[in-house]
C-alpha cells in the first residue's frame, strides 16, 4: 500500500476534527516531457473534517531534474506548492477528490495534479538558475563557418536555382 494512501476513518466520525500530516514518498513517473521529480515528495497537510467531506490544506515540496532546452546542461530546482483540496464520497469529476472505501484518501492524485502543473515545460539556464547558457558554438568559430561546405561543393540542385536569383 502506498504511503500516500491515508486512512481517515477517525476524522470522518468527528465533525470539525483536524489532524496534521507529514508524509514523504516517491511517486512513480512523476514528470513531464522536460523535467521530472527524482526524489521523494514531501507533503505537509492539515486534514479537517467539514460537512461535505475532508479538506486537505498545506504544501507539497518536490525536487526536480531536467536539461536546459538550449545548451543541454543539467538543471535542477525545487517546487514549494500550496494546496487546498476537498475530498468527498461523491466527488465532482475534475473538481474534488474521492474518499475511497468509505475511509481512505489517496494523496498521490493531489500530488500529481499540483506538481505536473508547476514543472517547467522548457527549462533553461537563465530562467532556472539565473546564469547564461554554455556556448553552443565553440569559441573562435563563427556561425557561418559551422555550415560551410567542404571545397568542391556539389552543384546546386536546379529546383532551388530560382531562389538564388531573388534579391532580399
Amino acid at each position: 500500500m502506498s504511503a500516500l494512501r491515508i486512512d481517515v476513518a477517525d476524522l470522518l466520525t468527528h465533525p470539525g476534527a483536524r489532524r496534521p500530516l507529514h508524509v514523504e514518498a516517491a511517486v512513480a513517473d512523476l514528470g513531464g516531457t522536460a523535467a521530472r521529480v527524482v526524489e521523494p515528495v514531501a507533503v505537509d497537510l492539515v486534514l479537517e473534517r467539514v460537512p461535505d467531506g475532508l479538506v486537505a490544506r498545506g504544501s507539497v515540496h518536490a525536487h526536480w531534474d531536467a536539461q536546459c532546452s538550449t545548451c543541454l546542461q543539467d538543471l535542477n530546482g525545487e517546487l514549494e506548492l500550496s494546496v487546498a483540496e476537498l475530498y468527498e464520497t461523491s466527488p465532482a469529476e475534475g473538481e474534488t477528490y474521492p474518499i475511497e472505501n468509505g475511509h481512505m484518501i489517496d494523496l498521490e492524485l493531489l500530488v500529481r495534479d499540483a506538481v505536473l502543473l508547476e514543472l517547467p515545460l522548457a527549462p533553461n539556464c537563465r530562467s532556472v538558475e539565473g546564469r547564461e547558457c554554455a556556448p553552443v558554438i565553440p569559441p573562435g568559430v563563427s556561425f557561418d563557418e559551422l555550415f560551410e561546405d567542404e571545397p568542391g561543393d556539389a552543384p546546386m540542385d536546379p529546383r532551388w536555382a530560382a531562389l538564388s536569383e531573388l534579391e532580399l
